[in-house]
């Protein structure tokens, strides 16, 4: 297996409770670089959701959004960078610039910190819905202000659509990390938006097109813990990821 694969491969685990995550982070946890753990599984269980599945061994993404005011955000980062396995956190950058600043203080105020990201641009949402919130213009655009929003702040990188990801690359420069959610796997040669898992995500692409774009990781979910088989699932991904690789040198 490519190592380099594995490594970029975050597995997300968004799950009501520990039970079921732990059992299938059990099972993948060979072919995964981090699992994810979201609002929903941090909520039902807390810190020890962390710590049981930073047990068996991949990093711990924690996809926690934090968007308040500075204090807050930086009192709450400070606490999450103290739980085991943790190697990437987030924000929203739309808390804007002192938000970021004091979230990046907070968290290099630890000796082992995780990285921090700031999510840009939800790929849950598309340019009528940001329009409704009173956010115009191009989503390319925004979510490339957004980046360097974080830059200038300190941050380690960003979430962001792969849309968006050679944009950002070119403007943020090779260091700076950029992690895809929306990830969809090519069935039958039909793009991911056709497939049975585009669900909720308006703005998707397939593991091959955001690691070809720049991508450092992809977030996958439903179409490995939702598949008839989660290991085959993972292991096909982590293939199409290694492909994208080699056409990347």
């Amino acid at each position: 297996m490519n190592s380099d694969a594995r490594r970029r491969l975050i597995i997300a685990l968004d799950y009501p409770h520990i039970r079921l995550a732990y059992s299938l982070a059990k099972l993948l946890a060979g072919l995964a670089g981090m699992f994810k753990i979201g609002s929903q599984l941090f909520t039902a269980e807390g810190p020890a959701a962390v710590q049981k599945l930073a047990s068996l061994g991949p990093g711990i993404f924690l996809d926690l959004k934090f968007h308040d005011i500075a204090n807050t955000v930086a009192g709450a980062l400070s606490a999450a960078a103290t739980l085991p396995g943790v190697r990437l956190i987030n924000v929203h950058a739309l808390g804007g610039l002192e938000m970021m600043r004091a979230a990046a203080r907070a968290v290099r105020a630890h000796a082992r910190r995780p990285k921090l990201l700031a999510v840009t641009v939800l790929t849950s949402l598309d340019a009528r819905a940001m329009e409704q919130v009173g956010i115009g213009g191009p989503l390319g655009t925004r979510a490339v202000k957004l980046a360097r929003l974080a830059r200038q702040a300190g941050l380690d990188g960003v979430v962001a659509s792969a849309h968006e990801v050679s944009r950002i690359r070119r403007a943020c420069g090779k260091g700076f990390l950029i992690a895809v959610p929306g990830v969809r796997p090519e069935v039958s040669g039909r793009h991911p938006r056709s497939s049975q898992w585009a669900d909720d995500q308006i703005r998707v692409a397939t593991s091959a097109e955001a690691i070809r774009a720049g991508a450092d990781y992809i977030v996958v979910g439903r179409p490995i813990t939702a598949a008839r088989d989660p290991r085959a699932a993972a292991e096909a991904i982590l293939e199409e990821i290694s492909s994208a690789l080699r056409a990347r040198i």
